[in-house]
C-alpha cells in the first residue's frame, strides 16, 4: 500500500482500495545532541502518542517507537513500511523533526508525514515545509482520527478542526477546538509495553503518566499553556480517572496536568474515589504554592491516598521578581507552602528561575535561600522566552540565540550580565551550594543502592557538560545558522471554517467539541 500527497491537500491512492488498514507509525523523537538535560534526568511516557494510538487502533495498524530509548527509526521504516508517520514535538525538537520528515520523504515511498504537539500548536509556521503533509494542532486524537480516515479514502483534510495543510500553493489553516476530555479515548499503553520500565522521574520508577485535567486559569508570562485553552480549565470525571488508574500497571503515577489542584472539591472527590476503589499508587503532581497555603487539607488528604511528591514552581523568593513574570504569588506564600509540604512529609521538588541578569550575589542569595529551607533536591532553569508566551512577544528582539536545539531552559537565549563563562560557573556551583551535605545524603537515600553508581555517572556527565556550556556562545552566528528554515507560504483560512468559529457552530458539527473562539488552540499531542 502506498499513496502520494497531492497539492490539493488530498491523498491520491496508488494501490489503495480502502479495504485494508493504514500502517501508522507514531514517533517520539529524541532531543538534539546539543540540548542539555531533559531526558537524561527524567523520562515520562509519550502519553500523547498513547492517545493517538487509542484513537485509530480499531481501524488501522499502529506502532509506536520511542527514539529516546532505542534508535530504530531506519529499521522500523524498512520493516514496518508505514503509510503514515506521525511525530510529536516540543520546541526543542523542531529541527530534529524537520530533518526526520525530510529523510522519510526522501525514501520516495509516498509516506504521509504528520506533525503535532505543543510546538505545532503554538507556532505551526516552523513545520510548514515541503516534507510535512499535515500539521495537527490542539487536542490531537480526534482530528488525527478524522485525518487518517481522509488519508485512507484519498480525500482532503478540509473541515477538520485543527488541521493545517497545503492546497493549491496556499497554506490552509483550520482553527482547533476544545474537546470534552471524557470523550477522548483513554490512552493505550500496550503500544509502549517494551519501553515502560524506562519511564521514571528520579527514584520514582517505573512511572506512568495520567492526565486528569488540562489548562490553567493563571497567566504567567513565561508559560504558554494557559494561552492554549484561553485560561479555561478542562477536567476529566473522577470516575473516568479511577478507571484509567485501575488499568495502569506501574506503581508510580505522574499526573500530567498543567496544575492538578485548581479545583479543590473535584480533587477531594477524586481522592475519595481512589480510596474507595482500592487503587494503591505513589503519586507525583504539580501544585501551586498559593493553592497549598489556602488548602493544606487537600495535600493531607492526598498524602493519605498515596501522594509522595509535588513539584512546586516557586520561581523566585522576592515579590518584585514574582510580579515581573505575573506569577500571582508572593514570597510569603512560597515560604508558607514550603513549610506545609515539609511538615506533611511530602517530598518537595522546588523549581526556581535564573534571570540572565543575575550577578554573583544573586546566585549566592538563591543558594542561601535553598540551604535555609533544607531542600534535598532543587531545580534551576534559565528564564526562557518560548514561542507562544508573553515573554517571547516582549523579548523576541533581544534574543541572541535562535536555534531551537538550545531551547532547553539551561542555555540562555538572552544576553547575560556576567560574561558567559562566569555566568555558567556560578550556575553550575548553584547545584552544589544550594544543598547541605546532609540534604544531599537524604536525597541519595531515596534511591535503591544499586542505582547509586548510575547517579554518580550521570552527575559526572552533567558537570562535564555544564563546564563547557559557555563555549556554545563563542560563535553565535554559526550556532543560529544551524537552525532549520524553510520559506513561508501564502495563508488562507477557509471562509466556512471562520464562519463556523464565529457563530460557535462547532458543537453542532462535532458533538464532542466545546466551542472555542481563541486564536490559540488547545495544546497539541500532550506532554
Amino acid at each position: 500500500m502506498r499513496r502520494e500527497l497531492q497539492g490539493g491537500g488530498s491523498v491520491r491512492p496508488c494501490d489503495w482500495d480502502g479495504s485494508e488498514p493504514l500502517k501508522i507509525l507514531l514517533v517520539q523523537p529524541k532531543k538534539p545532541e546539543k540540548t542539555f538535560g531533559g531526558d537524561d534526568f527524567a523520562m515520562f511516557e509519550p502519553l500523547a502518542l498513547g492517545y493517538l494510538a487509542a484513537a485509530v487502533k480499531d481501524e488501522h495498524e499502529v506502532r509506536i517507537v520511542d527514539l529516546r530509548i532505542e534508535d530504530v527509526l531506519d529499521e522500523t521504516l524498512e520493516e514496518f513500511r508505514p503509510d503514515v508517520v506521525g511525530v510529536t514535538a516540543y520546541t526543542v525538537h523542531v529541527n530534529v523533526v524537520n530533518r526526520m520528515c525530510e529523510k522519510i520523504k526522501g525514501l520516495g515511498r509516498g509516506i504521509t508525514t504528520v506533525v503535532g504537539g505543543h510546538h505545532a500548536t503554538v507556532h505551526h509556521e516552523d513545520f510548514v515545509t515541503p516534507h510535512i503533509d499535515l500539521i495537527v494542532t490542539g487536542e490531537g486524537s480526534i482530528p488525527f482520527r478524522a485525518a487518517m480516515e481522509r488519508v485512507a479514502q484519498g480525500r482532503s483534510f478540509e473541515d477538520i478542526p485543527g488541521c493545517i495543510y497545503k492546497q493549491d500553493g496556499e497554506l490552509v489553516i483550520q482553527e482547533a477546538v476544545s474537546y470534552d476530555l471524557d470523550t477522548v479515548p483513554m490512552p493505550d499503553r500496550s503500544f509502549t509495553k517494551r519501553y515502560r520500565n524506562h519511564y521514571a522521574s528520579e527514584w520514582m520508577r517505573p512511572m506512568a503518566s495520567v492526565r486528569t485535567s488540562k489548562g490553567c486559569p493563571f497567566s504567567c508570562s513565561y508559560c504558554a499553556l494557559w494561552t492554549l485553552t484561553g485560561r479555561k480549565y478542562l477536567v476529566r470525571d473522577p470516575e473516568k480517572i479511577v478507571e484509567e488508574l485501575k488499568s495502569v500497571e506501574e506503581p508510580c503515577v505522574f499526573f500530567a496536568d498543567d496544575e492538578s489542584f485548581i479545583q479543590v472539591d473535584r480533587m477531594m472527590e477524586l481522592a475519595d474515589a481512589i480510596e474507595a476503589s482500592g487503587v494503591k499508587k505513589r503519586y507525583y503532581l504539580y501544585v501551586r504554592a498559593d493553592t497549598t497555603v489556602r488548602h493544606p487539607e487537600l495535600l493531607q488528604r492526598w498524602k493519605d491516598v498515596g501522594l509522595e511528591r509535588v513539584f512546586v514552581g516557586l520561581e523566585f523568593f522576592k515579590d518584585e521578581d514574582l510580579d515581573a513574570v505575573n506569577k500571582a504569588g508572593s514570597a510569603d506564600k512560597n515560604n508558607g507552602a514550603i513549610k506545609i509540604i515539609q511538615d506533611l512529609g511530602i517530598d518537595l521538588f522546588p523549581a526556581f528561575i535564573i534571570r540572565p541578569d543575575f550577578d554573583k550575589e544573586d546566585f549566592e542569595d538563591l543558594a542561601k535561600y535553598c540551604r535555609d529551607h533544607n531542600f534535598d533536591f532543587v531545580g534551576f532553569s534559565v528564564l526562557t522566552p518560548l514561542p507562544g508566551t508573553e515573554l517571547h512577544r516582549e523579548l523576541a528582539d533581544q534574543m541572541i540565540l535562535k536555534n531551537y536545539d538550545y531551547y532547553d531552559f539551561v542555555h540562555t537565549l538572552l544576553p547575560t550580565k556576567l560574561p558567559y563563562k562566569e555566568f555558567y560557573k556560578q550556575y553550575r556551583r548553584l547545584f552544589d551550594t544550594s544543598r547541605t551535605f546532609r540534604a544531599k545524603f537524604a536525597f541519595l537515600w531515596k534511591y535503591r543502592w544499586r542505582e547509586i553508581p548510575r547517579l554518580f555517572a550521570l552527575a559526572w556527565r552533567f558537570n562535564l557538560h555544564f563546564a563547557r556550556l559557555y563555549r556554545d556562545y563563542d560563535d553565535l552566528d554559526a550556532v543560529n545558522a544551524e537552525q532549520v528554515r524553510y520559506g513561508g507560504m501564502p495563508t488562507r483560512r477557509p471562509l466556512m471554517q471562520l464562519r463556523l468559529a464565529k457563530e460557535g457552530e462547532e458543537k453542532r458539527r462535532l458533538p464532542t467539541a466545546v466551542a472555542s473562539s481563541e486564536s490559540s488552540s488547545v495544546e497539541g499531542w500532550g506532554r
